[in-house]
């Protein structure tokens, strides 16, 4: 690794996953920064176990826009903290599954123009955090958070969002627990919000439903997954949201198909997916200006996941071997989905269903 980062003066992206050349052992022999620290514009590292092996890369890269960490071990909030102090430029941050606290997220928050922010099943990360990132980025445009179901963020971090960053675009929540006083205070403050997605909320019953629908104007595309809705939600849709173009409601089990299709019938130019949960093979979404375009998918928490969300092409395959295929399946599956929601009119903002 430190070959490449020493020889290739004119490098912009670097992504490395599973680099099993890198173990405890190996701790001592750090990587970078090099000649590459100066032209490196995105660092993505997947499922390493020493990755902090990269911080002197990591801190180096002065001109990074993009930082990615997935499953990475180790405390990173150090790690962050130093680069924080030396990047400044950064605009895009991703952090899934890493051991990582509001003292990490406050060393994010430094980067003023952060304008993208995916917080994927950090438990350590509260309020606090998501406070000091709204206190600090107010260029923010699109925020992903899979809580996990720990009620760790909620209403307190999302308020702040509302209230410092106007100019969201795009909210996902996964295993969050909003009320209406965050999703109205987002709603009026937001006035760009486009995309949303409510997945797996306790608290998002018809009455949140509503609050969007009154005051969501420029929503355009919504998606609610494992929440309890009703064909009530349905009808408040009908008469709200007038930008709303396309609607996926997902094992929402008060959901009928006679409120789907009445919705449907209601506003003709309104696309709506229902899905009751029968089958979990997930549909495909890649197909081009075909029918599941208009398909948002948003995947179940972990702990929702079971063995018979997972799908095998052989039933001659071990339970084991079964159970891995379907986490990396639904892992491709979410990269897969956030993916299409990633384009603009430059071809680079704006979600694409």
């Amino acid at each position: 690794m430190n070959g490449v980062i020493n020889n290739c003066g004119m490098l912009e992206e670097l992504s490395v996953k599973r680099l099993r050349g890198i173990t405890e052992g190996a701790a001592s022999d750090l990587i970078g920064p090099g000649v590459a620290a100066g032209s490196l514009k995105t660092i993505c590292l997947k499922e390493l176990y020493n990755g902090q092996c990269f911080g002197p890369l990591i801190v180096g890269a002065k001109n990074l826009k993009t930082l990615k960490l997935f499953r990475c071990s180790g405390d990173w909030d150090r790690l962050l903290e130093m680069f924080a102090e030396n990047v400044r430029c950064l605009v895009e941050v991703h952090l899934e599954r890493l051991q990582v606290s509001d003292r990490g997220l406050g060393a994010v928050s430094n980067c003023v123009g952060l304008e993208i922010l995916h917080l994927v099943k950090t438990p350590e990360c509260t309020n606090v955090g998501l406070v000091a990132i709204a206190d600090r980025c107010k260029h923010l445009r699109k925020l992903h958070i899979d809580g996990w179901k720990t009620n760790r963020i909620g209403d307190e971090g999302l308020i702040a969002i509302a209230r410092r960053c106007p100019n969201l675009q795009e909210l996902v929540l996964i295993g969050v627990n909003p009320t209406s006083l965050s999703l109205g205070l987002l709603a009026a403050n937001c006035q760009n919000l486009e995309r949303l997605a409510l997945c797996g909320s306790e608290t998002i019953g018809d009455a949140e439903i509503s609050c969007i629908a009154a005051k969501c104007r420029a929503l355009r595309k919504l998606c609610i997954k494992g929440c309890p809705v009703s064909d009530h939600g349905m009808e408040a849709l009908a008469g709200g949201c007038p930008s709303l173009v396309k609607v996926k409601v997902k094992k929402c089990r008060g959901v009928t198909s006679e409120g789907a299709n009445w919705l449907r019938e209601s506003r003709g130019s309104l696309a709506v997916n229902l899905d009751t949960g029968a089958s979990d093979i997930p549909e495909d979404i890649a197909g081009e200006g075909g029918l599941e375009e208009n398909v948002v998918e948003i995947p179940p928490a972990a702990s929702q996941s079971t063995a018979a969300d997972m799908v095998s092409s052989s039933n001659g395959r071990s339970p084991l071997y079964k159970v891995k295929l379907g986490f990396f399946a639904g892992r491709n599956f979410v990269a897969s989905t956030f993916r299409k929601w990633s384009s603009s009119n430059n071809g680079t903002n704006s979600i694409k269903y």
